[in-house]
């Protein structure tokens, strides 16, 4: 039991600083492509190593739940008003967690990780060397928040 909680606890901490970075990944992907579009001439750029063109493309895409509310309250004012209504009222949700941490003084092992890298398809090889870069992010994370963690594992109506 200890193992399968000390697995859930390496899992935990491997995935915030990867979600952190992915997150800063994207952010940093969508102002590379605005500052590129904003900088390419002619819609399109032909390099010797790379490209990037414009198109613009009609795709039919669904009306958004705001924007469909919005109409609907305007054609039917009395109706849109008990529809939001609806839509503000709270439900009670029960939820499930299992809380997880370490024992006081009590540490993971690089092996720990090691196996959750590994167990999520990285090779031993790459595990190691992404190992160091994962602790140092995530002990820079883990100052900033409690050490006791959960995870919701049913909800109910």
């Amino acid at each position: 039991m200890e193992r399968k909680i000390l697995e859930l606890i390496a899992t935990d901490r491997t995935v915030i600083p990867l979600s952190s970075l992915g997150q800063k990944l994207g952010r940093a992907k969508a102002k590379r492509a605005e500052d590129i579009v904003q900088n390419l001439e002619d819609e399109r750029f032909d390099g010797e190593r790379a490209y990037a063109f414009i198109t613009e493309e009609d795709k039919a895409r669904a009306r958004g739940t705001k924007e469909a509310i919005e109409e609907f309250k305007k054609e039917y004012p009395k109706y849109g008003k008990i529809l939001e209504g609806m839509i503000a009222e709270k439900r009670v949700k029960r939820e499930k967690h299992l809380y997880f941490g370490m024992n006081y003084g009590k540490k993971l092992t690089s092996d720990d990780y090691m196996d959750v890298l590994e167990s999520v398809g990285l090779s031993k090889h790459l595990s190691r060397g992404l190992y160091p870069v994962l602790i140092e992010i995530s002990g820079k994370l883990q100052r900033k928040r409690d050490e006791e963690r959960s995870v919701i594992i049913g909800d109910y109506d």
